[in-house]
């Protein structure tokens, strides 16, 4: 059994072609198509977060917006990119966004990707330690906001407070007892996949990870897994660790399935960069038809390995059909491989 959610960039444009075509678009879409996943039986919203871009900004709004709409659907991101993060305040936003929805936030931080301008996360007021680099600082700025997720009391309260304070050191309000338990590093490495384990971080493998032996993408990504679950062992977490996939899946059952995604029947990996250092294998899309999808896919170790699978939606195609090619996976796709 797998847990099967999607994954939206939340793009928009004022294109002809477009269905999203303004930020209220995608946020208001976002929230619609939340609605239709949780009714077709999916288990899972997650966005992605990017900055200065015609895309998903600042989550929890969406988030919340999203757990008082739904009731059962899991919500969460992949990934809030933790360079642009204040994470005391991050700590608050996450807290009330996770009692809004009655404890189902399942929130996807990272160090990030290249983002649409130079070293964004400055305007931002971020600027890495001397000698530092700004992956150490996306991890110390995690680091801080795990800290505050649990709940201790750091801040001297106000002899002369405003109002009546509880006895001792305040905590950021207000706290959800359980969401640190719902935290997940999305890893591109087996190092920082080791990192997040030993910190007790659930794991988010997307479609990119760093190329670290040459081999097909999948059997790196399963490798990332297992090196993962190891040290979450080894860490002895009492909780059992969790891992999702992101996949680009679409059934051609249609004729607009077709016409939308037919050609991309020959997808392949790829290899690129992702800066001037990182060398990055990139994983193929799945596009046919059911049947043959389920033997395409049963060959993927990575997903076999996973608990989670996190479809990428082609949101700017508008609800009604994003809801259709999750509802193709749920009934044609996922029955044939034993995930329902």
């Amino acid at each position: 059994m797998k847990k099967i959610g999607f994954l939206s960039f939340g793009h928009w444009t004022p294109s002809a072609g477009s269905a999203t075509r303004t930020a209220s678009d995608a946020l208001l879409q976002s929230i619609d198509l939340a609605i239709a996943a949780e009714e077709l039986g999916a288990d899972g919203a997650y966005f992605r977060v990017h900055h200065f871009a015609r895309q998903l900004g600042s989550p929890f709004p969406l988030l919340a917006a999203v757990g008082a709409r739904t009731k059962r659907i899991e919500i969460g991101t992949a990934v809030i990119d933790m360079r642009y993060e204040n994470p005391l305040y991050m700590a608050e936003d996450s807290g009330a966004a996770d009692l809004i929805s009655g404890g189902r936030l399942q929130l996807g931080i990272s160090r990030g990707s290249p983002e649409q301008v130079v070293d964004g996360w400055r305007y931002f007021g971020f600027t890495p330690e001397k000698d530092g680099s700004e992956e150490a600082m996306a991890r110390r700025h995690a680091e801080v906001f795990l800290s505050a997720l649990q709940g201790n009391g750091f801040a001297t309260p106000n002899p002369y407070p405003m109002f009546p304070n509880p006895p001792g050191l305040l905590r950021i309000e207000p706290h959800s007892e359980t969401l640190k338990e719902r935290i997940w590093w999305g890893s591109s490495s087996n190092a920082t996949a080791v990192w997040a384990a030993k910190l007790g971080m659930h794991l988010q493998s997307s479609t990119l990870k760093t190329d670290e032996n040459g081999r097909p993408f999948h059997v790196q990504q399963a490798e990332q897994i297992r090196v993962f679950r190891e040290a979450w062992k080894a860490a002895g977490h009492e909780r059992e660790a969790r891992v999702s996939v992101s996949r680009s899946i679409f059934p051609l059952i249609t004729e607009r399935d077709r016409s939308y995604f037919g050609r991309q029947s020959d997808s392949e990996d790829s290899i690129g960069f992702i800066d001037e250092q990182t060398r990055a294998i990139f994983g193929r899309s799945y596009t046919a038809a059911p049947d043959l999808l389920i033997k395409q896919l049963e060959a993927d170790e990575a997903l076999r390995e996973a608990d989670t699978i996190l479809l990428t939606v082609p949101n700017q195609l508008g609800v009604d059909y994003n809801a259709h090619v999750i509802e193709s996976i749920l009934k044609h796709v996922a029955p044939g491989l034993g995930w329902r």
